[in-house]
């Protein structure tokens, strides 16, 4: 990994709001303390999730937005970016490469934060659909698309984008993940930024036990000690 005083600008793309909150909340809020610019690009706006009775569903979208926004105050993330593909139809297509490729070229990262593109049915709900296709639409943005000048080309030509190429990839939900960031001391803003998605988490009372516990598990498995919390990624050169 590169050395994290090199570190200056993260991306973080997600699938819907909330996902990046799941996965690495903790995670990115000791980033933000360290001073590293932190942005999200979204995909979706959560537009087809369910559990909103009393919500029409023209209205779900800004509810979402909203909360997405609410929650990375918490972390220290002021640039959120809401790329509007529809939830719960997406492909890893040429066009979501493009899309995704292009916020890569603006932010120009030094390090990326996507989802993972496996399929891990032992873990199906972190296996949605639309986060393995952002998963596969990601890492071909990082590699090869992003750094080609001849790839979406209108990209530079029309938009005057240049080429950048993204050195360190990390990936959420992984099951080959190896790398552990400890989060103990940022936990409760995890919490708080999970919190801030009221439609999906609002009246689970057994919440932050089951990130505790979730935390825990993983800091115990890759070494960090029983009283530590951590989240687990998996890191890929990409240099």
């Amino acid at each position: 990994m590169p050395d994290e005083r090199e570190i200056r600008r993260v991306l973080v793309v997600t699938a819907h709001p909330d996902d990046v909150d799941f996965g690495a909340a903790g995670t990115v809020a000791t980033w933000t303390d360290a001073g590293i610019e932190v942005t999200y690009a979204i995909v979706t706006s959560g537009e087809a999730g369910e559990a909103f009775p009393d919500t029409p569903r023209s209205e779900v979208a800004a509810l979402r937005e909203a909360e997405q926004l609410a929650a990375a105050k918490c972390v220290g993330v002021t640039d959120v970016r809401f790329l509007h593909w529809p939830d719960g139809r997406l492909t890893p297509s040429l066009e979501l490469r493009r899309a995704i490729s292009r916020v890569i070229r603006q932010v120009r990262p030094d390090r990326i934060l996507i989802p993972s593109a496996e399929l891990d049915l032992e873990r199906i709900y972190a296996s949605h659909p639309d986060h393995r296709a952002v998963g596969e639409a990601a890492i071909a943005a990082v590699y090869p698309d992003a750094r080609n000048p001849w790839a979406h080309t209108d990209l530079l030509e029309d938009e005057g984008l240049e080429p950048w190429a993204v050195p360190d990839t990390w990936v959420m939900a992984s099951k080959n993940a190896t790398h552990a960031v400890d989060i103990t001391d940022t936990f409760e803003r995890k919490v708080a930024a999970l919190q801030a998605h009221a439609s999906q988490t609002g009246g689970n009372e057994g919440m932050e036990d089951m990130l505790r516990s979730w935390g825990t598990s993983v800091a115990q498995k890759l070494g960090l000690g029983e009283d530590r919390i951590a989240e687990a990624f998996q890191v890929v050169d990409t240099r």
